[in-house]
């Protein structure tokens, strides 16, 4: 059998408790191999930006183990940890051009000049800076100031990249850009890379793995075909998605709950050893809006009826609000099938794409 690999940056039951009690990160375990990237996601206070300044070495670790290529690295400093960071304030030096805020790093390492000028070149080149190195940062768009700050990290040739929500600051339109801007720069450098947001559409569309977290905990760590599709409980299906899962709270009984006027037969997807456990208990019921077929027949689905209450055209898709005799939900559908508001409606969710979740615990009920 093949020997495991080692992991690049190991991360072992790592917690941050501060002076006054507030525990802020919980038994935090992930290894990352070289050259991945990995984002951790969450909302605000979650807990994730205080386990990256963890990693940089600008927040001291209350327990736990952080290895660096095998090498402890609890004790060691930010310049000993060879890691560079990028802020989402982008923390550029404003008296200087793009060029010497690009050199200011290896300039203190005391690399020579002209080695510094053709890294400068080179990275400018990437980044597509080179016909504004000679402008200070105020002369730049947002764009290009993140440009320059993630240049000023990649520049370094270090371990580590760590990026804490590095598009925050920016508009809709740049932080696509960007995006795609930094998944390039990634493919292009390999660099390990670990990134904050508490965007989803970012984790989603950037990651190689996903670090969920909630209240100082990690929810889930997955590929993000594994968190959208395979989520472990109610917090990751709620959270990963726009619009989010719907999450419908009823009772499981007989082998079967209701939504509304809605009976849906669990005998087929669930094992009568899960459903008897749950049997009288309050469950939640799960399925993308995305999941709602319109047309044709899928087979095996459960059919629904529904009032539409209101609707939202977004141009490649649009948002169905509706109602089952009070209980509401989202559907996502093609813009061209748009029913009336106030419309009755009839629509199929495949068995495959619906989930059932444990009410109180708030974890995946599996088959």
């Amino acid at each position: 059998m093949a020997e495991k690999e080692t992991a690049y940056l190991s991360l072992r039951n790592i917690n941050k408790i501060y002076p006054n009690g507030f525990h802020a990160v919980h038994n935090f375990n992930l290894d990352v191999q070289k050259g991945e990237f990995i984002v951790f996601v969450g909302p605000s206070g979650c807990g994730k930006s205080t386990t990256l300044r963890m990693i940089a070495g600008l927040e001291s670790i209350s327990k736990g183990d952080m290895l660096i290529n095998g090498q402890s690295a609890n004790e060691k400093g930010p310049r000993e940890r060879e890691i560079a960071m990028v802020f989402q304030s982008y923390a550029l030096y404003p008296h200087m051009s793009v060029y010497d805020n690009l050199a200011f790093g290896l300039t203190l390492q005391g690399v020579d000049e002209d080695v510094i000028e053709q890294r400068v070149m080179k990275t400018a080149a990437i980044l597509g800076l080179t016909d504004y190195l000679d402008r200070k940062p105020r002369a730049l768009s947002g764009g290009q100031r993140q440009r320059v700050a993630v240049g000023r990290a990649i520049i370094r040739k270090v371990g580590i990249f760590l990026m804490d929500e590095p598009l925050s600051n920016l508009d809709a339109k740049q932080r696509v850009t960007m995006r795609s801007e930094i998944t390039q720069i990634h493919r292009e450098t390999g660099a390990t890379t670990i990134y904050v947001t508490h965007d989803q559409t970012e984790a989603m569309t950037m990651a190689d793995r996903i670090v969920v977290m909630k209240d100082g905990y990690i929810q889930q760590i997955g590929t993000p075909y594994e968190l959208y599709f395979d989520p472990v409980n109610t917090f990751v299906a709620g959270f990963i998605g726009e619009p989010p899962m719907n999450l419908l709270k009823t009772v499981l009984k007989d082998g079967s709950v209701n939504l509304g006027q809605n009976r849906l037969d669990l005998t087929s997807l669930f094992s009568d050893e899960t459903l008897a456990k749950y049997n009288n208990k309050e469950v939640v019921v799960g399925f993308r809006p995305e999941a709602a077929v319109l047309t044709e027949k899928e087979s095996p689905s459960f059919e629904m009826k529904c009032n539409v209450e209101l609707t939202e055209l977004l141009g490649d898709s649009a948002n169905l609000y509706i109602d089952m005799d009070g209980v509401q939900a989202i559907l996502k559908v093609d813009p061209h099938l748009i029913p009336d508001s106030d419309e009755a409606l009839n629509f199929l969710i495949p068995a495959k794409s619906l989930y059932l979740f444990d009410s109180e615990t708030s974890l995946r009920i599996r088959q």
